[in-house]
């Protein structure tokens, strides 16, 4: 199985020719123009600080459509108890921060490195990134951010300093983009948490045309707002 080696121009291999992991490519930056070409084809970067840039396209694909969002009941109960309340881009780089220094049992360190955290803050910046904080007692105790284009939201990561500030966050994102018509979350690798909330596995050829026809779909670009505040 070939790994590409990127170069200059931001040009990505077919997909399709990742290896059984998903790896796809090693190299290249993380200019907006790069970032941007990798989401639009079903590619992210995801690498640890001592290596180089990997790219990757995982097959089967975590997929979650906002209409089939499965809410616990339990959850239901912390929104209507109205524990946490919620802002859309309020806080960017705190939520980044947030998922970088969140502990993981399954994961030592941490794949936001100072280039990952300066290349989103730039995509949010150009209004392509976008973050949900949880707030309580006006402290950002949750949340997550990710990337959007077309009618997809590409999810990059979450974080929570209260129990269920980050799922509870998720929940009012997906029914905001339920109401914005968006058809796809793309979830990137499969959790147990992420299937509870009726996301599932498709293959990646079947994500990757899901995909072509959310691009058709005009970017909602800009700072982002609720329409109703959760």
């Amino acid at each position: 199985m070939t790994i590409y080696r990127l170069f200059d121009d931001p040009i990505f291999p077919d997909p399709e020719e990742a290896d059984p992991d998903g790896l796809l490519a090693v190299g290249g930056d993380l200019s907006p123009q790069r970032l941007l070409t990798a989401y639009a084809n079903g590619i992210f970067p995801w690498y640890s600080e001592d290596s180089p840039i990997l790219w990757w396209s995982t097959n089967p694909r975590l997929i979650l459509l906002p209409e089939e969002f499965h809410m616990p009941r339990s959850l239901r109960r912390v929104l209507k108890r109205g524990t946490f309340s919620f802002t859309l881009d309020n806080d960017f780089e705190g939520v980044v921060r947030g998922c970088a220094h969140a502990c993981r049992p399954e994961q030592e360190g941490t794949w936001i490195v100072q280039d990952m955290f300066e290349a989103y803050t730039l995509l949010h910046e150009l209004g392509y990134a976008h973050s949900v904080e949880a707030w309580k007692d006006d402290k950002l105790v949750g949340g997550l951010y990710g990337v959007s284009l077309g009618s997809v939201f590409f999810g990059e990561s979450m974080f929570y300093c209260e129990p269920d500030a980050s799922k509870a966050a998720f929940a009012v994102l997906v029914q905001q983009l339920a109401q914005w018509n968006f058809s796809l979350i793309d979830c990137q690798q499969t959790t147990n948490h992420l299937l509870r909330f009726g996301a599932r596995e498709v293959p990646r050829f079947r994500f990757l045309a899901m995909l072509r026809e959310a691009m058709n779909v005009p970017t909602r670009e800009g700072r982002w707002e609720f329409d109703l505040q959760a």
